[in-house]
């Protein structure tokens, strides 16, 4: 799968991706750090990647603009260590099937994983 680790989370997690056997770049590595969301979202689409992020925006912009892609992997519910999210994503792509996973909105918090199709 390809991915796009946006900001709010540590480059590791694009790194400990692409160990893993995926296609995965930080958003940093593009240059687009201080770009806005909607931007990544487009070079995500674009690429056919995963966004993959910590920033409650991404669902808003889905929703409003009654999206079907990117998806979107979602970290809520407070501070993540490193570990933390490398164990919520090893779950979440582990018991999410790749077709769905790459056609969703998918919400991670410490204690469940939600995933809804798109559009919203």
């Amino acid at each position: 799968m390809k991915f796009l680790v946006d900001m709010p989370l540590s480059p590791v997690l694009a790194q400990w991706l692409v160990g893993q056997g995926h296609d995965a770049v930080h958003a940093s590595a593009l240059k687009l750090a201080t770009a806005p969301d909607t931007i990544i979202m487009a070079h995500a689409k674009q690429d056919g990647r995963i966004v993959v992020t910590a920033d409650l925006d991404y669902p808003r912009l889905l929703a409003l603009n009654a999206a079907d892609g990117p998806a979107v992997i979602l970290f809520r519910g407070g501070d993540w260590t490193e570990g933390q999210v490398i164990g919520r994503l090893s779950t979440a792509i582990a018991v999410i099937p790749e077709g769905e996973l790459s056609t969703s909105l998918v919400v991670i918090e410490k204690a469940r994983i939600r995933r809804r199709a798109l559009p919203l």
